[in-house]
């Protein structure tokens, strides 16, 4: 496959094809490569192909073992346990999905948490996920250590975002919140690092603490949360969520997401699913409806997650512009 414009199809077997040749088992790198081709499909190409030569280092190099079978328990009739097996959390997210879902149904409302886990790409196609079988999504993942507390300079927490989907009625979500407790996503500093681009001074500190626009020198220091003290205890919240009641690694016990050093991260995340129908599945459609239009009557205003759907009519009809570096990275990977 060469570069130049990729249909999605052809990104998700690019994908797919390179993670098997790296180590991984068809089962884990199916989950993977979807998840790539959603992020590409939604323009969001932080998460997506840029990803998978950093997915094949790690698997060479043993932080994410290809290998992994998850293991899927339910201690009580709402709660859903993933070991990740220290392999990829999106094959880990799938094989609890099932019975996850059918508790949320049979309750009400349920929770899947994962532990010896890694990154799952875009937290906002879980929560779709969700949305699409009609139930409310809230999921949190956290990350290795990269944000420190307002006031110091050591990072204590990861960018660990958060994603809110809620269904349309019609097999879809009627929008999607997605955002991390940083400023900007690290894979956006990861991205600027490896192009060689300066970065916003708003968006990190250097390791003195200082704001800096230089991409390698954010890496070595902090990302600034969002809204400082507002956007630390957001991230604070995901934390208690996705790695102390998860079971997995705090942030700070964490290895990195990029570059070989450190054995697996062991993350995690957590999803919390609600069936509307449950409390009153028309009265919620009907309070949603009301709530969106108040936005969407307003001009410039948009829905959360309405730039991604606007993104997919384009890419799934244009295609992914794939370069000749990237490529080689991915075939060499």
């Amino acid at each position: 496959m060469d570069a130049g414009r990729l249909t999605l199809a052809q990104v998700e077997q690019l994908a797919a094809r390179t993670l098997v040749g790296a180590g991984a088992s068809d089962m884990q790198a199916a989950s993977v490569a979807r998840s790539t081709r959603l992020a590409e499909r939604d323009g969001i190409r932080s998460h997506g192909l840029m990803y998978v030569p950093i997915y094949a280092e790690h698997l060479r190099c043993g932080k994410v073992l290809g290998q992994a079978v998850p293991q899927v328990t339910q201690p009580r009739a709402g709660v859903v346990r993933v070991d990740a097996g220290n392999g990829f959390a999106h094959a880990a997210i799938d094989a609890g999905w099932d019975r996850f879902t059918a508790s949320v149904r049979a309750l009400g409302v349920a929770a899947m948490a994962l532990h010896n886990s890694y990154n799952c790409g875009v937290l906002g196609h879980h929560a779709e996920r969700l949305a699409e079988e009609g139930l409310v999504g809230l999921c949190f993942t956290h990350a290795p250590a990269s944000i420190a507390p307002v006031g110091g300079k050591r990072p204590v927490i990861g960018t660990n975002p958060f994603a809110l989907a809620v269904p349309d009625g019609a097999g879809g979500a009627l929008l999607v919140i997605d955002q991390s407790a940083s400023v900007i996503a690290k894979s956006e500093i990861l991205l600027h690092a490896r192009e060689g681009r300066a970065i916003n001074p708003d968006w990190a500190l250097d390791a003195d603490g200082q704001p800096t626009t230089d991409a390698e020198a954010a890496l070595a220091g902090s990302m600034r949360p969002a809204g400082e003290q507002k956007g630390f205890g957001a991230g604070l919240m995901v934390e208690i969520f996705a790695a102390a009641l998860a079971g997995a690694n705090l942030s700070i016990e964490a290895s990195p997401f990029s570059g070989p050093k450190g054995g697996p991260p062991a993350t995690g995340q957590f999803f919390m699913g609600v069936d509307p129908a449950a409390f009153g599945a028309a009265q919620f459609g009907a309070s949603m409806d009301r709530l969106a239009a108040a936005i969407t009557e307003q001009e410039g205003a948009r829905l959360p997650g309405a730039r991604r759907v606007a993104n997919r009519a384009r890419i799934e009809r244009e295609g992914v512009q794939v370069d000749a570096a990237l490529m080689d990275r991915i075939t060499s990977a």
